[in-house]
């Protein structure tokens, strides 16, 4: 039962209820089986969402080499396109691997490895997403706008991405570690 906050009440100090985030709730109150079982789906629900951008993406850039204005790319837009596609490519491969991994071993009493491995997979899927959207973003700001700008605005758009993605999560793990009494993490 949660306090609305995404909390759940705790008298674990034998006086008042404190209030203990849901994670930490039910990683003191899982069995192991149920923890990995929970970070898997998870994993799972995570993956449908970037797989879904990423093949959307995909979707786009092969169209791309087959319409008429692609011929009259300068060499430096083809070469970015290349890039962009093989990028696209390689996020749909680590961001669909969790799932042929999980077939292949499915019943064989992995799973602990099995979500390690996805995490992983996951995290190198979304550096390669993150590259794949600033390529695409260089090749379409390349063609409408002057070299300077579009690298400008793919630059600052990268370090958004970087802030949203790694920056802030790190910042909120280390804070969190820092209330807890835990030491930082890198």
């Amino acid at each position: 039962m949660t306090d609305g906050n995404g909390s759940v009440p705790s008298d674990r100090s034998g006086g008042g209820a404190e209030h203990v985030s849901r994670d930490e709730g039910m990683a003191s109150e899982e069995e192991p089986w149920e923890r990995v079982n929970r970070q898997w789906n998870e994993i799972l629900q995570e993956t449908r969402v970037a797989q879904t951008g990423v093949q959307i993406l995909f979707g786009f850039l092969l169209s791309v080499a087959f319409t008429a204005r692609f011929t009259n790319l300068a060499a430096f837009d083809r070469t970015v396109y290349v890039m962009t596609v093989i990028l696209a490519a390689g996020a749909t491969g680590a961001l669909i691997a969790p799932v042929s991994i999980h077939r292949f071993l499915s019943g064989q009493r992995m799973k602990d490895e099995v979500v390690e491995v996805a995490g992983r997979l996951m995290m190198c899927g979304m550096v390669l997403l993150a590259l794949t959207v600033g390529s695409t973003l260089l090749l379409i700001l390349h063609v409408v706008l002057s070299s300077l700008l579009a690298e400008i605005l793919v630059g600052l758009v990268m370090v958004w991405f970087v802030c949203c993605w790694y920056v802030l999560p790190a910042w909120l793990r280390n804070r969190s570690d820092r209330k807890r009494g835990r030491p930082p993490r890198p």
